[in-house]
């Protein structure tokens, strides 16, 4: 087994020894473990390397691009604004941001975006990925397209427009960017290094993704269809995470930068119901509304059952190592995964550098020796 650095409670032993033998067996380069049990780091562990020549180690604020990860801090910062009545995720978008308002969207709510189901999970054609990165240019021309369903009726995966809506929604209401809200909000209060905008200064942190061999989700989308659409405007490689545009842009879908110790501690805001360490950001009323349905059946994107509450992804036959009750998550492109536990009061992040195309156990399988070490099926 590869060694494990860090530190972690006995009780979960498995977690490392799981996390060790990933690497070991070359289905990791590098990665990063974190687990909060009542808002304590219970365990905060790394092993292998941050470089595809497996020259560089892992250390312990290697920090990496966690794709669809970032979602779940882009969701908690719209979720802490509602609960200090900033906005109110039952009115429309346009209540904040009147130009949404154009081609039929006026009824859109603000729940729609965090649930994904607005109709608006991607730009016409044409636009570029240098367009993404002027956030207000890029939102100004989502609001002004039409749905591509009605919605609020089924979810379609906002997988490269997420970011942009919310942060538009943050930006007028606070006057922030998302990237400078949740700096100063959520990371920074919590003590967590997560960077929705990553300062030139800390690029030398980053360990690069590890593209994957094989076709890309875009390969099997049908023309025309909603998944096309939506990945095709802009599509993308792994391998643009590793320019500095990207890194210094604020793509709240998809280009957050930290480690697991960074996504389970701002996790862990919902996991204890709102409050760490004597900190409140969340009412428990708050937190009990994420885990409430707000679509579910197969998403026209990602085309496979997914249940979202707000912000978040349920359990489900998708979403099947998630155990029952009060649960949940998401994850990133290749691998990475964060999980909430309201009712454990526990959360779990892993992220890596090696990413997988198609099925991968690894986040997973540390999901469940994580509950299997608390006797939980």
């Amino acid at each position: 087994m590869s060694t494990v650095n860090g530190s972690w409670d006995p009780i979960f032993n498995g977690v490392a020894e799981r996390l060790g033998a990933s690497v070991e067996a070359g289905e990791d380069v590098g990665a990063s473990v974190a687990i909060t049990l009542d808002g304590q780091m219970v365990v905060d562990i790394w092993s292998g390397w941050a470089d595809a020549s497996r020259t560089v180690p892992w250390q312990a604020d290697t920090l990496t691009n966690v794709w669809s990860s970032t979602k779940t801090v882009t969701a908690l910062a719209a979720l802490t604004l509602a609960d200090r009545g900033v906005i109110d995720l039952f009115q429309p978008v346009a209540a904040y941001w009147p130009a949404f308002a154009a081609q039929g969207k006026e009824t859109v709510e603000v729940r729609h975006l965090l649930s994904h189901t607005s109709g608006v999970c991607g730009w016409e054609q044409p636009v570029q990925l240098s367009d993404l990165y002027d956030t207000e240019a890029s939102a100004a021309l989502l609001a002004a397209q039409a749905p591509w369903w009605e919605p609020g009726t089924r979810s379609g995966y906002h997988d490269r427009s997420y970011g942009h809506l919310i942060g538009e929604v943050i930006r007028r209401t606070t006057g922030k960017t998302l990237g400078a809200f949740v700096a100063s909000e959520l990371a920074g209060p919590l003590g967590a290094d997560f960077h929705i905008g990553l300062e030139p200064a800390q690029a030398h942190r980053v360990a690069n993704v590890i593209p994957f061999d094989g076709p890309l989700p875009i390969d099997s989308a049908i023309p025309g269809s909603v998944k096309h659409r939506t990945l095709s405007a802009p599509s993308w490689t792994p391998q643009i995470s590793w320019t500095p545009a990207w890194r210094q842009a604020e793509i709240g879908a998809a280009n957050g930068h930290g480690h697991a110790r960074s996504l389970a501690r701002i996790l862990s805001v919902l996991a204890c119901g709102g409050e760490v360490e004597g900190q409140r950001w969340l009412s428990p009323e708050s937190c009990d509304r994420v885990v409430q349905e707000q679509a579910n059946g197969i998403d026209l994107v990602l085309e496979v059952p997914v249940r979202w509450g707000l912000g978040y992804a349920l359990r489900n036959e998708t979403l099947h190592y998630f155990p029952k009750g009060r649960v949940c998550g998401w994850g990133g492109w290749g691998g990475s995964i964060v999980l909430a536990d309201l009712d454990r009061r526990l959360s779990i992040s892993y992220v890596m550098n090696r990413m997988v195309n198609g099925v991968d156990e690894r986040g997973p399988n540390l999901v469940r020796a994580a509950y299997a070490a608390l006797g939980v099926a």
